[in-house]
């Protein structure tokens, strides 16, 4: 059994098995709404719904029912589902990426424009499924978050190449583009629940998770190697990405300070200065950085009243997002 799957497994048996239940129901839904629009749309949804994945959002969504949750649950944890795969196809659109989790993606397979659709479509979905509910707070809540996402997106295309992003700049970055989905799966899972009150208070534990969650991903970019990331080692390099391993290793290299992400055009190229990134000790300050924020995380749960069944699950789900980069 792999790093990931110890992880997921983990969880499961903390959240008993009415998590499992859940999330086969989630599983089977998923695939009811990519199935159910045209072969092609239907061929291409089906596929980056089932190349893998932990399915963390919708976990978010079950466990932070701090109490037992009704129906509409498995809505919201298809439809924040959704919107994450729909971010990763457009992604992969912007970023004329050829790999997915190792597989290859809708933009190599289908092109532009099969690709935009599919996540057209995924999208779209997302919001039919939160409908379905009946709660304008949800549809609020998920809204919200998928503004927060385009908003990072054009926050990360104004920022690519450049040379000048600070720290800062990158943590808001990160808020949005990350941390706002995996809130908004906290706070869904608390307004169907017998405790909507925490919505707010459980949403900060999914902010905090998902900031840890880019920052070690983009570690992980650096550190490689591809068959634990699944696309090439430096892609955030290649697609002239900034992100805190190379502003923190621009601080401490002259090189890299004056290096012009522009002349990294090939994985060669990309690989080198990786390990030039690497040697300046900026992947553990990075990795400290995350750190802080599980703990933040953790401290959050500190101070609610959860079952003791779903605090442990949830303390499980953020030491994951750490131990699948160690």
């Amino acid at each position: 059994m792999n790093t990931v799957q110890a992880q997921l497994s983990a969880v499961l048996t903390a959240g008993g098995p009415e998590l499992s239940r859940l999330l086969a129901r989630t599983e089977d839904r998923l695939a009811e709404v990519a199935e159910g629009y045209g072969a092609e749309l239907a061929r291409h949804a089906t596929a980056i719904l089932s190349a893998g994945g932990k399915r963390l959002r919708p976990v978010l969504v079950f466990l932070c029912a701090a109490s037992r949750g009704d129906g509409r649950l498995v809505a919201a944890a298809v439809a924040v589902e959704l919107v994450h795969m729909a971010t990763l196809v457009h992604d992969d659109v912007l970023d004329r990426a050829e790999l997915r989790r190792g597989r290859p993606t809708v933009f190599a397979q289908g092109g532009r424009l099969v690709a935009t659709a599919t996540g057209d479509m995924l999208f779209s979905r997302a919001f039919a499924e939160l409908v379905s509910t009946r709660s304008e707070e949800a549809i609020r809540t998920l809204s919200a978050a998928s503004s927060a996402l385009a908003r990072g997106e054009l926050m990360q295309r104004r920022d690519a190449w450049r040379g000048d992003v600070t720290p800062e700049r990158y943590v808001e970055r990160c808020r949005l583009k990350t941390a706002s989905l995996f809130e908004a799966s906290c706070r869904l899972g608390a307004l169907f629940s017998e405790r909507p009150q925490l919505s707010n208070e459980i949403g900060m534990f999914g902010a905090h998770v998902g900031l840890a969650f880019q920052m070690l991903d983009d570690v992980l970019d650096v550190s490689g190697p591809t068959e634990r990331t699944g696309k090439p080692r430096g892609a955030d390099l290649l697609d002239g990405t900034v992100t805190l391993p190379l502003i923190l290793a621009r601080g401490l290299d002259p090189d890299l300070a004056e290096l012009d992400l522009r002349t990294v055009t090939d994985a060669t190229r990309a690989a080198a200065i990786c390990d030039r990134i690497a040697g300046t000790g900026s992947l553990e300050m990075a990795r400290r950085e995350a750190l802080t924020h599980v703990a933040e995380a953790k401290a959050v749960l500190a101070g609610l009243e959860l079952a003791g069944d779903r605090r442990r699950a949830l303390d499980l789900v953020a030491d994951g997002v750490v131990e699948r980069y160690a």
